[in-house]
C-alpha cells in the first residue's frame, strides 16, 4: 500500500531553511510500529501522522527513535498541507488532536498561527553537572519544565558558537536542551539540542519557544516577541502570550511531494 507523504520547510520562507518535518495524512490510524519504522526511514527530527478525528484530525509526531508529546514544526507543516492540497479552505481553521490537547492553526497569507499551550518552568536550585560541562557555558539561569531544560546565558556570540559534546549531554536525563540568550535583532535567540530522542541540534523548534516565550516575556515585560533560532539553517517565529495560550507565527515551503510503501 502506498501513501503520499510530503517534506515541508517550517519557519521558513526558503526551501532548504527553517525545519524539515514529514506530513503523512491517513484515513485510519496506522499502527505504532509502522509510524515509528516510517519516521525513521524519514529521518527528519519529526515526522506527523494525520487522520480525520472528530472535528479536524488526530495528530501525533515521531522522531526517528521515539514518539514526542508536542511538536510546533511538524504540526505548523500539517497544517501547511492541509491547506495546500485543498483538505481545507484557506480561511479554515486546521483542529488537531494530539497528547498536549487539542492544537489549532489558522492562515493570515503567507503566515501560519498555531495555538499552543504555554509550558513555563520553574528555576533549578541544582542541576547536573553534565549540562554546562557538555555545553562548555557559563549560565546566568537554569529552569526546567516538563519537557527541556533551559538555560540563559549572557552573549549571543557564545550562544552562536557552542559545540556540544553530544555523548556527555546524551546523559543528562531530559527529553532537550535549550539554550538562550537576548539578541540585539531579536528579542531573544536560542538553539536547541535533543540528543536523547535522536536528534542532536533541532534546526528550529515550536514546542521549546512554549518555554522560551513565558521566559523572556516574563523578563522582558513584553507579550509580543520575535525570535530566531540560531541553527545552521535558522528559523524566525512571531510570538504572542495570551495568558496559559502561546501564539507561534511562522511561514512554511513543501520541497518533497511523494509516496511511501506501507509493509
Amino acid at each position: 500500500m502506498g501513501l503520499p507523504i510530503y517534506v515541508v520547510d517550517a519557519f521558513t520562507d526558503k526551501a532548504y531553511k527553517g525545519n524539515p518535518a514529514g506530513v503523512c495524512i491517513t484515513t485510519e490510524p496506522l499502527e505504532d510500529s509502522q509510524m515509528q519504522n516510517i519516521a525513521a526511514e524519514m529521518n527528519l527530527s519529526e515526522t506527523a501522522f494525520l487522520f480525520p478525528f472528530e472535528d479536524g484530525y488526530s495528530l501525533r509526531w515521531f522522531t526517528p527513535v521515539a514518539e514526542v508529546e508536542l511538536c510546533g514544526h511538524a504540526t505548523l507543516a500539517s497544517a501547511h498541507i492541509l491547506w495546500e492540497i485543498e483538505h481545507l479552505k484557506n480561511d479554515m481553521q486546521a483542529v488537531f488532536h494530539t497528547k498536549s490537547g487539542r492544537l489549532t492553526a489558522k492562515k493570515e497569507g503567507s503566515w501560519i498561527y498555531l495555538n499552543f499551550p504555554v509550558e513555563a518552568g520553574v528555576e533549578c536550585s541544582s542541576y547536573p553537572s553534565d549540562l554546562t560541562e557538555a555545553l562548555n557555558i557559563d549560565p546566568l539561569y537554569v529552569g526546567q519544565n516538563r519537557f527541556d531544560y533551559l538555560i540563559e546565558i549572557e552573549s549571543a556570540e557564545v550562544l552562536k558558537s557552542i559545540e556540544p559534546n553530544f555523548s556527555l549531554l546524551k546523559m543528562v536525563q531530559t527529553r532537550g536542551i535549550i539554550v538562550t540568550a537576548k539578541s540585539n535583532e531579536f528579542d531573544f535567540i536560542s538553539r536547541c539540542f535533543y540528543p536523547a530522542v535522536g536528534i542532536d541540534e533541532d534546526p528550529v523548534t515550536g514546542s521549546a519557544h512554549c518555554y522560551l516565550a513565558h521566559h523572556w516575556s516574563q523578563k522582558l515585560e513584553k507579550i509580543h516577541l520575535n525570535a530566531y533560532q540560531a541553527s545552521s539553517r535558522g528559523g524566525i517565529l512571531k510570538i504572542h502570550l495570551e495568558n496559559d495560550r502561546v501564539i507561534l507565527a511562522g511561514q512554511a515551503v513543501t520541497v518533497i511531494k511523494s509516496e511511501i510503501i506501507i509493509y
